[in-house]
């Protein structure tokens, strides 16, 4: 299974970036091919020394890089990436990796 991992850094107004992002983005996300699972944090993200800077960690799930790579190539896929600019404000670091169990 391949993951793609957002982690969305606090942004300016978190009350709008919640509303945005669970009324409009997910919805939009949620439409990208090959998506299996989408999770996101619940309440706040820390560190094992305290607070971090980010708002909300986002981890999608697909069958590997190849459907991670169809995915955000697609319509949909270009659509969801081009509305984080829409409300990402504090800004966004991406990581895709494929796993194994070990």
């Amino acid at each position: 299974m391949a993951h793609v991992v957002v982690m969305y850094k606090t942004p300016k107004d978190t009350t709008a970036f919640d509303k945005y992002y669970f009324e409009t983005h997910v919805p939009i996300a949620k439409k990208i091919p090959g998506l299996r699972k989408y999770e996101v944090s619940q309440g706040p993200v820390g560190t094992p020394a305290g607070p971090s800077g980010f708002h909300l960690i986002a981890t999608l799930y697909f069958d590997n890089m190849a459907a991670v790579q169809a995915g955000f190539g697609s319509a949909e896929g270009k659509a969801a990436g081009a509305d984080v600019q829409k409300f990402a404000t504090g800004g966004a670091d991406m990581l895709l990796f494929d796993n194994r169990e070990v």
